[in-house]
């Protein structure tokens, strides 16, 4: 798979660690960057990343700032966005597995690095299930083309 990958320079660290992961994981990265420790506006990083998953340019991507709050808010701006932000295994599983996230927001500021190790397994790991979510999903992409997800049936 291609991963995008996306920090703010409080994420900075944190992102370098994700690379490594994701490459021994036999993925390809995409780096939007940041590449240092300067300060750079979030919104920036999370548009080149998830504008990359929603052209098919990547598969997911993964993002990080002091909280992930705000990468998360900024990256669901994007058409077709699902980003959410994790802080444990579970959430990281769940967002896949439920909710076919396609974008990993992670703290840099809270979360250590075999934590973090454990929830990039976890979700690049974690196929969507499909099933009655699917419906939800699809609630979710009707929402964004403006419509009311209520009028949402099938799954």
């Amino acid at each position: 798979m291609k991963i995008a990958l996306g920090s703010d320079h409080r994420g900075f660290e944190a992102k370098q660690l994700i690379k490594a992961i994701v490459t021994q994981m036999s993925h390809e990265c995409i780096d939007f960057g940041t590449n240092d420790n300067s300060p750079v506006d979030y919104p920036d990083l999370a548009y080149l990343a998830a504008t990359a998953v929603s052209r098919k340019e990547a598969d997911m991507a993964i993002l990080v700032c002091a909280t992930g709050l705000g990468m998360s808010i900024a990256a669901n701006k994007v058409k077709g966005i699902r980003a959410v932000v994790c802080h444990d295994e579970l959430s990281a599983h769940i967002s896949r597995d439920h909710n076919d996230a396609n974008v990993l927001c992670i703290s840099g500021d809270q979360i250590g690095e075999v934590l973090l190790r454990k929830m990039v397994e976890v979700w690049l790991n974690t196929d969507f299930s499909g099933g009655r979510h699917q419906r939800r999903v699809n609630k979710i992409a009707a929402m964004e083309r403006g419509e009311d997800p209520r009028n949402i049936t099938n799954g």
